[in-house]
């Protein structure tokens, strides 16, 4: 049995927490106070979030790794994402770490991701350490966030010494922690003590054979792929012969070209590493996430990495619309497919997997925003592809049909209260706990099949008038719950190709609402609208006005046009219906009706 390595002055920690709680922040706050930017240096905000996407939406989608010197000690930091859908990436990098930083936030207390990622903690039997945040808001209740992370806690069947965990309360964007509301502080010097304190030193054995289990991919046009990883075992040097130990037991042997280590945000290059530390190698070209890195004369394998089965599935197809190939750079089934491949070799979570026809692909993911983001970042690549309305996986469990459920939590003024519980109940949603809050809200938790929230979201907006906010995370697979009505109006079809004008929407305009703006080009088949009622209606978009010499009687008035609705990515995947598709393409998202055969007249 392996011990801990003696007089390694390692830490290895995790932070998790529901979305928006402050985590990339906290890590801001704590590379700053670690004195590793120069004096004067331009350090942006949420500094770990280095994709466009991420800065964009203001989430973490990928996990990064840092590190830090504090009192002589490295403390290697991974930042997590908190929305559910990427939980794959929680998943696999508690398997790097020692000991957790669970953030809540002191108003909202532990949300439905909270319980997500404590659940993933506890069964790796790590130790969590507790950071209330944002306690420098207003109508905070610190204590009481903390006796709800105690009941999850019991709730989640944490043990004796788990229940008994440390907590520090303190504000990430103002870069102070204090052990309780009493004390005053100006800096996270009780934070980096805590976690010294109570994340145990790495265990693992330097003079046994080499083992590093690769954990995340990278890729770097000088080095190729780069593999991330801890290493559990033995000493890794760079230039050293090894082997990859691939996930069906077949073994490569290669070398080490580059050994890298981590440096506050940089990859710095390292002589050796020894076991419990974090580094990024370079030198296979092929290689999967939980594939092992051995030693080539005593080859063994650590456990593979177990990640949750996808909950939604949808079918990527090449796009055969009248407008297809004029925007997109890749438009061919093998350019699609090859590079939904390709995801697959750093998207743990994703499945990919050929149809009965060569130009459709049907690929699983953890959620919509998982295959959104997917979607979107083909699309600034330069795809241009169509996608079908998202699916639930059905699953059978002792012979009966299984779907997955879900956790739902919205935070609602209080008049839109009546109106959440009346549409979740068609939904089969099933309401857990009501609590009024002193502001004129109230906080609504509910278990809802995952199928009934697909286009939910735009139905909350307009019930709680936009003053809303909800959450759900993935919990269990149960009983199937029977068929319901998630209806929405019809829609408005364009009868023929051209370019939308403004006086044929205008004439149309009391048959619903638009989604287009007059100048632009349409198809035969293309949804540019919502009907007002239940049946979808075709519409001439493209009619112009008849010019005479006559002078009209209101030809000195400016007409005006409603506001179209703004279709976004994840607007229109929630909106389309079973017999539409969404066409996705570097320019434009356009919805459109499936081209249904009809038959041949006799």
């Amino acid at each position: 049995m392996s011990g801990e390595i003696k007089g390694a002055p390692i830490r290895n920690i995790a932070i998790i927490a529901h979305v928006d709680h402050g985590k990339t922040t906290l890590v801001d706050a704590l590379l700053e106070q670690s004195g590793i930017f120069r004096e004067g240096e331009a350090v942006p905000t949420c500094v770990m979030d280095s994709n466009d996407l991420e800065r964009e939406r203001g989430i973490t989608i990928l996990s990064k790794n840092t590190a830090v010197d504090y009192n002589g000690i490295r403390i290697n930091i991974v930042d997590t994402p908190g929305h559910s859908d990427f939980g794959g990436e929680v998943e696999r990098v508690l398997g790097m770490v020692d000991g957790c930083l669970l953030i809540v936030d002191a108003n909202e207390g532990p949300m439905p991701q909270t319980r997500f990622v404590l659940k993933k903690a506890l069964e790796k039997g790590l130790r969590p350490i507790v950071f209330v945040n944002k306690i420098d808001r207003a109508r905070v209740d610190p204590e009481q966030a903390v006796d709800k992370v105690l009941d999850l806690f019991l709730e989640l069947g944490a043990d004796d010494d788990q229940c008994d965990f440390t907590y520090l309360f303190g504000s990430g964007m103002a870069g102070y922690a204090k052990p309780d509301m009493a004390t005053e502080s100006d800096n996270m010097k009780p934070l980096f003590d805590a976690i010294l304190r109570h994340v145990p030193p790495p265990v693992g054995d330097p003079t046994k054979p080499l083992q590093l289990q690769v954990t995340t991919l990278d890729y770097s046009d000088f080095l190729g792929r780069i593999m991330i990883g801890r290493v559990h075992n033995g000493t890794i040097v760079g230039g050293q012969s090894v082997a990859l130990i691939r996930d069906d037991g077949s073994i490569k042997r290669g070398r080490i070209s580059k050994l890298l280590g981590f440096q506050g945000l940089q990859r710095v290059e390292i002589p050796e590493a020894r076991a419990g530390d974090l580094v990024a190698v370079a030198g296979f070209d092929e290689v999967n996430i939980g594939e092992t890195i051995a030693c080539p004369d005593h080859p063994e394998a650590l456990p593979l990495i177990k990640v949750d089965e996808p909950t939604l599935q949808m079918t990527f197809v090449v796009n055969d619309s009248p407008f297809a190939g004029k925007e997109g750079k890749f438009v061919t089934s093998r350019q699609l497919r090859d590079r939904l491949q390709r995801e697959l070799l750093t998207n743990v979570a994703l499945r990919v997997e050929d149809t009965d026809s060569p130009d459709r692909f049907s690929v699983c993911g953890r959620g919509e925003l998982h295959l959104g983001i997917l979607i979107e970042t083909m699309r600034r690549e330069g795809f241009e592809f169509q996608v079908s309305q998202p699916q639930v996986i059905f699953r059978t469990i002792d012979g009966t049909p299984h779907e997955p459920f879900e956790t739902l939590v919205m935070d609602v003024p209080e008049e839109a209260v009546g109106s959440c519980i009346e549409k979740l109940g068609m939904r089969k949603g099933e309401m857990q706990n009501m609590e009024a809050t002193s502001d004129g809200r109230t906080q609504l938790e509910f278990v809802v099949p995952s199928r009934g929230l697909i286009g939910f979201r735009g139905e909350f907006i307009r019930a709680s008038r936009g003053e809303g906010i909800m959450s759900h995370s993935f919990l269990d697979y149960r009983p199937m719950q029977g068929d319901f009505d998630a209806r929405r109006n019809g829609v408005l079809i364009a009868f023929e190709e051209g370019t939308a004008t403004f006086y044929a929407l205008k004439g149309a305009e009391d048959r619903g609402q638009f989604f287009i703006t007059p100048g632009t080009k349409v198809y035969k088949g293309m949804i540019v609208g919502e009907h007002n009622r239940p049946p979808d209606l075709e519409l001439n978009v493209c009619k112009a006005k008849q010019v005479t010499n006559i002078r009209s009687a209101g030809a000195e008035v400016l007409d005006t046009l409603q506001s179209p609705i703004q279709m976004t990515l994840e607007r229109a995947l929630e909106y389309i219906g079973p017999d539409e598709m969404l066409e996705v393409t570097p320019e434009s998202i356009r919805l459109r009706k499936m081209p249904v055969k009809k038959p041949a007249k006799r």
